[in-house]
C-alpha cells in the first residue's frame, strides 16, 4: 500500500514568515499555495501585497510577486489582469488594509467585474503598526487607540465587508470563513479553490473573507486567541458563502 507523505506546496518558498506565534497567516499561505498548485497555476500567477503583516508575501509564495501601496492592492491588480489577461492574478490584504484606505478600491474592483481574486484575512485590528482600531474591530473590543473599547457611538459598528460586497452584481463569489479549526480550514480551502475557479472561468470579480486571529495584538495566547475567534468573531461575522458564480 502506498504511504500518503505530506510535503510542503511547490507553491511556497522556503524562507522562515515573519509572523508572530500563534498567527494564522501562515495557515492561510498554506491554502493559498496548495490551491495554486492544484490548480496548476504556479508558473503562470502575479499577487498583490499592500502594506500590512502581508507585506512581505513576496518572499513567500513562489510566484511573481508585486508590492502596492496600503490599500491599492486592487487598483494594482486590475492594471495587471487588464494588460496581461492570461495570468491569474490575486491579492493578499489585511482588514487595516482593504477595509479602511483601501474599502474605495475594492468597492469598484467588485462593481467594475474585475477579473480577480481577493483573499482578505480580517482579524479585527491592525496588526502590523501596533494593534490600533481597524473598521472590523468588534464593539467592546480593546485596541491600542479604544482602550476603554470601541463604542458604537464614537466609531459606528464593525464593516462587514463581505455583505456589502455580496450586494454588487460584479462580485461572482463572495464566502467568509475561518482558520481557526481544522474543519473550519478545510472549508476555507475549498472556498478559496472555487473563488480562483471563478476568476479562471472568466466570470469576475471573487473574495475570500478570512477570520484570522492576532495573538499578540489581542493579548492572548495563540489558544485562547482561536478561542476568542470562535466566540466574538464569528457571531458577529457568521461564516458561509453568499455569492457562488451567479448574478444578482
Amino acid at each position: 500500500m502506498e504511504k500518503l507523505i505530506y510535503t510542503k506546496s511547490k507553491a511556497l518558498t522556503d524562507v522562515p514568515t515573519h509572523y508572530c506565534p500563534g498567527c494564522t497567516h501562515g495557515v492561510i499561505h498554506k491554502l493559498v499555495a496548495e490551491c495554486l498548485e492544484e490548480l496548476g497555476l504556479t508558473g503562470n500567477t502575479i499577487g498583490v501585497a499592500p502594506v500590512g503583516c502581508a507585506v512581505l508575501a513576496y518572499k513567500y509564495f513562489n510566484c511573481d510577486m508585486y508590492e502596492a501601496a496600503h490599500g491599492r492592492a486592487p487598483a494594482v491588480a486590475t492594471g495587471i489582469k487588464r494588460s496581461t489577461p492570461d495570468k491569474f492574478v490575486f491579492t493578499y490584504q489585511g482588514d487595516g488594509d482593504l477595509a479602511s484606505i483601501g474599502s474605495g478600491e475594492v468597492v469598484q474592483a467588485a462593481h467594475r467585474g474585475e477579473k480577480i481574486s481577493t483573499i482578505f484575512v480580517n482579524n479585527a485590528i491592525y496588526g502590523m503598526t501596533g494593534g490600533q482600531m481597524a473598521p472590523t474591530t468588534l464593539i467592546g473590543q480593546k485596541t491600542t487607540t479604544s482602550p476603554l473599547g470601541r463604542q458604537v457611538d464614537w466609531s459606528g459598528r464593525p464593516i462587514r465587508i463581505a455583505e456589502m460586497l455580496a450586494t454588487i452584481d460584479g462580485a461572482k463569489f463572495v464566502e467568509r470563513v475561518a482558520v481557526n479549526t481544522p474543519a473550519n480550514i478545510r472549508k476555507a480551502k475549498k472556498a478559496i479553490k472555487r473563488c480562483f475557479e471563478i476568476q479562471l472561468e472568466g466570470k469576475g470579480y471573487g473574495i475570500v473573507e478570512v477570520l484570522s486571529a492576532c495573538p499578540t495584538n489581542w493579548g492572548y495566547p495563540p489558544t485562547e486567541a482561536l478561542k476568542w475567534l470562535e466566540e466574538n468573531m464569528i457571531p458577529y461575522y457568521p461564516l458561509g458563502n453568499l455569492r457562488n458564480g451567479e448574478d444578482l
